[in-house]
This record gives C-alpha cells, structure tokens and sequence, in this order.
C-alpha cells in the first residue's frame, strides 16, 4: 500500500487491520464466482463484449496486428508466429480503447447529473474491484474487466465511486446518492454477481498499482 510520508506506521496498521474485513469479504466474494477458462486466445474461444458472447477469429496474416469487431465475431489479425502473450496484449489493449471510448460520456452524463466532476479517471486491470476512488485525489478508477459486462454495469459502477466524492463511506446517505443518481443499481448489481469473471491465476502477483491502497474507496 502506499501512504503520505507524514502519516505514521502505527496509523497504517490500524487502517489496514480496519479495512482487513472488507477486504475479506469482497475478495472471497469475486474469488468463489464462476470464472472462464483461460484463454489460449486461438480461433473458436468465446469474447464477451458489453454483454454479448462473440466467437473469436485468429487470422494469420501480414505484418500488422489489428483487432475488429463482426455481427457474431471478434476477428484478431496477427503476423504468422505470433506468441500467446502477443495475442492476449493485442486483445487486452483493443479492450481497453473499448472501454475508454464508452467510458468518456457514461462518466461526463454522470458527473452532469450528479454536479460533481472528477480530476480524473483511469482503467486498470483489478482482481477484486470493479471500481476505486481516491477521495483526496478526486481520482476513480475503472476496472478494465467491465467492458465485457453490459453497459448499464459501467454505469453503475461509475456512479458508485463518484458518489464517494459526495460521501466517502458506505453510510445511509451513500446509498440513497446512489440510488438517487442510478435507481437501477440493483439490477446492475446483480449482474455483475451472476456473470461469469475472466481467468486469472490464484498464483499470480497482484501489479503494483493493484496493491496501492491510497486510501481508496470502492467495491
């Protein structure tokens, strides 16, 4: 975790063993929903995008690498030879551009209605959030795994971590800003619970700007 340099160690520890039921919970939560396998990123594997399952197409052909999205298919276009890794940093990024072309006007619609705006706003890859926000920063984070849940699951999300700059806590006035703000939260909510999560190894090491606390707030 980081901290500022003034806060002591002490302080540190007592936010950690607080937080350490939450962060319990919502990791044993995400870590016991159904999960897809892992992807070998080969022609025939299933790609969710906002929702909807599409089959994915490897072309092996030139020298450039692209990635398009058909009616029924996701087609990844790589040079012959190209590594799993390649293919998987091809689909990942094409994601992301995915998720950061939706994202901009979900999150300026969400910041009109609710009268707030944020300093800033960044996709990451996160294992057991769908969402962060560092109050004193301003600053939301979106996890990179929402682009392929439905829209309105992004909506929710970038809600719920822009009413924690309205009220930092999960508090009784957290909630009611957020059902104010989306009232479908529970349909959304649900959805999320119920989806399938992508792959990722038990024994993998968390990135480090995944293990950054900074005081964040999400769920």
């Amino acid at each position: 975790m980081s901290a500022p340099s003034e806060v002591t160690d002490e302080n540190i520890t007592n936010f950690v063993l607080r937080k350490i039921p939450e962060i319990t919970k919502v990791r044993d939560r995400m870590s016991s929903q159904p999960r897809q396998s892992k992807r070998e990123y080969v022609s025939g594997e299933s790609c969710y995008l906002w929702g909807k399952p599409y089959r994915l197409q490897v072309v092996y052909e030139g020298s450039q690498t692209n990635v398009r999205k058909a009616p029924n298919k996701i087609i990844l276009t790589v040079s012959d030879g190209t590594t799993l890794q390649e293919r998987e940093r091809a689909i990942t990024e094409w994601y992301r551009s995915e998720l950061k072309r939706v994202l901009q006007p979900i999150l300026i619609d969400c910041e009109t209605r609710m009268g707030i705006a944020s300093v800033e706003c960044r996709v990451k890859n996160m294992k057991t959030k769908w969402g962060t926000c560092n109050v004193e920063a301003g600053r939301i984070w979106i996890n990179l795994q929402l682009v392929k849940k439905p829209i309105e699951c992004l909506e929710y999300v970038v809600t719920h971590e822009l009413a924690h700059l309205l009220e930092r806590n999960h508090t009784h006035r957290f909630q009611s800003l957020v059902s104010q703000y989306y009232p479908e939260w529970r349909e959304a909510k649900k959805l999320l619970s119920e989806m399938p999560l992508d792959y990722f190894d038990k024994e993998e090491t968390d990135t480090d700007d995944e293990r950054q606390i900074e005081s964040e707030h999400g769920f």
